[in-house]
């Protein structure tokens, strides 16, 4: 695929971050946050960049956390739902994010998606939008674990199932950009408890928006075991470590 030349140039960036009981990484997710779109402000200052926290049924310290963030950073708006549905609590924040947009900036605004559990890079946004003004309505970023108090073993497995690399083939919804009008035509984020990345891929990629896939903007995630979403990257490294640790008895 091809990305279409014509698209016009990224004036606006609106981040998207859905929250379940998150207190011991938000503050870090937020701050990298924080980092990233600073970044992006020396580059390319003409760029607005607003940030939508979504708290879904949370029950920590996780509203502390975003209200404080919100309270020292302007166009931070925090949302407070009852979903347990990460597809819905994702839609929730777009729908949010461009409720004001006027239809005809929908061409020129990213909506850059990250995970509570996960860091972003500095460069994040800044390398979202050299391939959105490339032409791209799609970027699916890479992820990597995070080593600290995971499996040794787990984590070699998970590398070599997921090379991290330009144009891989994977689908991460803590790392996903896509332009706001090819996001509504698509019909946005399914109401799914997991997948709900993978599915709204899939039907971009339906409607024949250009997708590209690149380790250029690779996000940090929790290597943690614990499932917080049916089928999730939890469940999945889950599982993965039971398969590793059966091989390892086995050889």
């Amino acid at each position: 695929m091809t990305p279409h030349r014509s698209r016009p140039a990224i004036s606006r960036v609106e981040v998207v971050m859905p929250v379940h009981d998150e207190e011991g990484h938000l503050g870090a997710a937020l701050s990298a946050l924080r980092s990233a779109s600073e970044a992006l402000a020396r580059r390319r200052p003409s760029v607005g960049v607003g940030i939508t926290v979504v708290l879904d049924h949370c029950t920590d310290r996780s509203a502390e956390i975003a209200d404080r963030f919100a309270g020292s950073q302007p166009a931070v708006r925090v949302l407070r739902r009852r979903f347990r549905n990460a597809g819905a609590s994702r839609a929730a924040g777009v729908a949010a994010a461009i409720r004001d947009l006027d239809s005809g900036t929908l061409d020129t605004t990213w909506l850059a998606n990250t995970d509570a559990d996960s860091r972003v890079p500095e460069s994040w946004l800044v390398r979202q939008l050299h391939f959105a003004d490339a032409g791209w309505d799609v970027l699916l970023g890479s992820v990597e674990p995070d080593s600290a108090g995971m499996d040794p073993e787990l984590l070699r497995s998970w590398r070599l199932r997921h090379p991290l690399e330009e144009r891989h083939g994977n689908v991460y919804g803590a790392n996903l950009g896509v332009r706001a009008s090819a996001y509504l035509q698509a019909g946005g984020f399914p109401p799914l408890p997991s997948s709900e990345d993978r599915a709204l891929v899939e039907l971009l990629r339906r409607r024949g928006f250009a997708v590209t896939a690149t380790d250029s903007t690779r996000v940090l995630t929790s290597g943690r075991t614990t499932a917080r979403a049916p089928h999730g990257f939890g469940s999945y490294l889950r599982a993965l470590g039971v398969e590793t640790a059966a091989a390892l008895r086995s050889s």
